[in-house]
């Protein structure tokens, strides 16, 4: 393997065109998290099954989610290149097979196929750099990975709205497939795969308690105070559940004798805290940039692309600075700076955000998502690089994709818990506000609220601002957390090669 690396780094052209390969499949996994949302009611319109929208969603989220510990563990076990080509040709089965799709059952279920494909894309792609590029060197790539993941973030929703204005809906999951073959076939050629085979014994005890955890835990997050409520029994025996996975999932990594997510990496310090500060800005960045769009949509009166198009000025800052976080990386082989100075800018931002007011020019809200922009696209990427540079070579998949789970698992809660705070606050100042006895429509979207009688839709938007401002002081607040968990980070020198420690 120390061969083919020397070989990979030696031919830059080869390793460029691998980079490449791997930064679009992991485009197309993240921006398959987001993509579908604006296209949704013309899908429920073909389609029916209205009482299945949310899990068109939630179905990806899920399936990913679950898989992404196992494919980290599976690339360690059998090798990072074969693992990816699995993870591709699931995804790309999946994506056909939902553009097929006759009714919302199949829809959902062939959802959830390609999530677990786009799970292995996530990681894997990550985990794959590691094996070629030296610590020392890998910052300037992981840079890209980290602006590659924001950008779908933005653009998933845009490009949506862009596709299903001009062509089928069908064509969201169709575009995968060119795209995905392209990169199957540059990975299949340049990607040089160890030659080593070994028996391995695969934790399945381990797996399924801790898929048990994650299902329990994503379904109580995203279905509570929404399709049941926080009083229901039904949602806390999901809480119960997740907690008995839980202490399944301990007691096996315990005995098993490989793992899927050995108990040793959380006593390290770079994994545990890069572990905490990614959960906190996946709840920070996913469970805020949700309210992004519909504060556009309602108050300002644009369209789901229009929305989407004034998310650039948060896109282009990620961008900015996860790739020169990563080119000064590289040069000075220091990165401690990045999560303290990031998240405090990102604080910075989610603070300006909690004045804005429904009559605030939009130029403020793309000064403020662009500093928040800035501050994020100097940690995401810098946690998965502190974490492979401190742990050994054998394990860098299983630590890439638990830093990876932590961040969808805190983004997951964060929508859940943003949206339960949004809609509490939203609520009371409506009844404190609209004269008793005032009824709403009951599908109160963005363009039934332009409709309202005037008085009553200053009333609904002094309301909704409150609501949005509670979100937003939230994310901020979460965002203090991280900031002091990044002091605790220590400098630790970067590798200068790939040789196991």
């Amino acid at each position: 393997m120390a061969q083919s690396q020397e070989k990979m780094l030696n031919g830059q052209p080869s390793l460029r065109l691998l980079f490449s390969a791997l930064l679009l499949v992991m485009l197309l996994s993240a921006l398959d998290q987001t993509i579908v949302s604006t296209a949704l009611p013309t899908i429920v319109g073909e389609l029916g099954g209205l009482d299945k929208l949310s899990w068109v969603v939630t179905a990806y989220i899920l399936a990913s989610t679950i898989a992404v510990p196992l494919y980290g563990k599976f690339g360690d076990l059998f090798g990072r290149k074969v693992v990816l080509q699995t993870a591709i040709v699931l995804f790309l089965l999946g994506s056909v097979l939902c553009g097929l799709a006759q009714n919302m059952t199949q829809l959902v279920l062939m959802r959830a196929l390609q999530g677990l494909g786009g799970g292995g894309l996530l990681v894997v792609s990550m985990a794959a750099i590691a094996d070629v590029v030296p610590p020392a060197d890998r910052g300037r790539y992981q840079g890209l990975f980290g602006g590659v993941f924001g950008l779908a973030t933005v653009l998933g929703p845009l490009m949506g709205g862009v596709i299903v204005q001009h062509a089928s809906w069908r064509w969201i999951f169709y575009i995968n497939l060119p795209l995905g073959l392209l990169a199957l076939v540059i990975i299949g050629a340049v990607f040089s795969a160890s030659g080593k085979r070994t028996r391995h014994q695969i934790d399945y005890l381990g797996a399924f308690y801790l898929s048990l955890t994650l299902l329990c835990i994503i379904l109580f997050t995203s279905q509570g105070g929404t399709v049941l409520a926080w009083s229901d029994p039904q949602l806390w025996c999901l809480l119960a559940f997740s907690l008995v996975g839980v202490a399944g999932f301990i007691y096996e990594e315990r005995m098993a004798s490989e793992p899927i997510i050995p108990l040793m990496l959380f006593r390290d310090r770079s994994f545990l805290l890069c572990s905490l500060i990614g959960f906190v800005i996946g709840m920070a960045l996913f469970g805020s940039v949700t309210f992004l769009p519909l504060y556009l949509q309602v108050v300002k009166d644009a369209t789901p692309t229009e929305a989407g198009l004034q998310l650039l000025p948060l896109m282009g800052g990620l961008l900015f600075t996860s790739a020169l976080s990563g080119r000064i990386i590289s040069r000075t082989g220091r990165y401690r700076f990045f999560p303290i100075g990031g998240t405090l800018l990102a604080f910075c931002g989610m603070a300006l955000l909690t004045t804005i007011t429904t009559t605030s020019p939009t130029w403020h809200l793309y000064l403020f998502t662009c500093l928040l922009g800035f501050g994020l696209g100097m940690v995401m990427q810098v946690l998965v690089l502190a974490v492979q540079n401190s742990v050994s070579q054998g394990l860098i998949g299983v630590a890439t994709s638990g830093v990876t789970l932590f961040r969808s698992v805190g983004g997951s809660i964060g929508v859940a818990l943003f949206g339960a705070v949004f809609t509490h606050v939203l609520q009371s100042n409506l009844l404190r506000l609209l004269p008793e006895g005032t009824m709403l429509p009951r599908e109160l979207n963005p363009v039934a609220v332009h409709h309202l009688p005037d008085a009553l839709r200053e009333d609904y938007l002094q309301a909704f601002g409150m609501a949005i401002h509670a979100a937003f002081q939230m994310a901020a607040g979460v965002m203090v957390l991280a900031f002091v968990l990044s002091w605790l980070l220590r400098e630790a020198p970067l590798r200068a090669s790939n040789a196991p420690n």
